[in-house]
């Protein structure tokens, strides 16, 4: 489980890295963002990464790799917006920002070494195709949650699910990273 944690932080830094960029490019405009809106963003991704792996024909010279980044980065904007909530107008400096990202992502990585020392690091028998469909099955969780308002009777929040396509995500990406080698 070692070396889960160090592939997990390096996937991590890569998706902190561009996260941090698009804030000196962008400022924080996606804090106006609601979480429909977020989640929409993150299924178009996971859609798109779904036509990858069923597709032999690409269009667009991007990979699954940079549409997993995608979907880990906005999963954690989702998270901060849930706490800190939606604004009108960009509010909140990179440091801020990126202080808030390394504390979800950091609750998000100990409910992964939590979980995977439950499962026995069951994932890494699975396929990055089995991954991508529990992406898109807690997206229409999230959905359904949403459009319910919120209120779950059994059910997690939307926290746990966004946590979980956050570890999903840097699973495949591992798997994608150790296929390359």
């Amino acid at each position: 489980m070692q070396d889960t944690s160090k592939q997990y932080d390096a996937v991590i830094e890569q998706c902190r890295t561009l996260f941090k960029n698009k804030m000196s490019d962008y400022g924080s405009a996606w804090r106006i963002l609601r979480l429909p809106s977020l989640t929409d963003q993150i299924f178009i991704k996971a859609q798109r990464i779904r036509s990858l792996q069923q597709n032999a024909v690409r269009k667009v010279d991007e990979g699954e790799a940079s549409e997993f980044i995608g979907i880990i980065n906005y999963c954690i904007m989702a998270l901060i917006q849930l706490d800190k909530g939606v604004v009108e107008q960009p509010d909140m400096e990179t440091s801020k920002a990126v202080d808030l990202y390394d504390e979800k992502i950091g609750i998000t990585k100990q409910l992964m070494l939590d979980k995977n020392h439950d499962y026995g690091e069951a994932w890494r028998d699975m396929r990055v195709s089995s991954l991508t469909d529990l992406i898109l099955q807690k997206l229409l969780r999230v959905k359904q949650i949403e459009d319910n308002a919120g209120k779950t009777i059994v059910s997690e929040g939307i926290d746990a699910n966004y946590q979980d396509m956050i570890n999903y995500a840097v699973f495949a990406m591992i798997h994608l990273g150790e296929s390359k080698s």
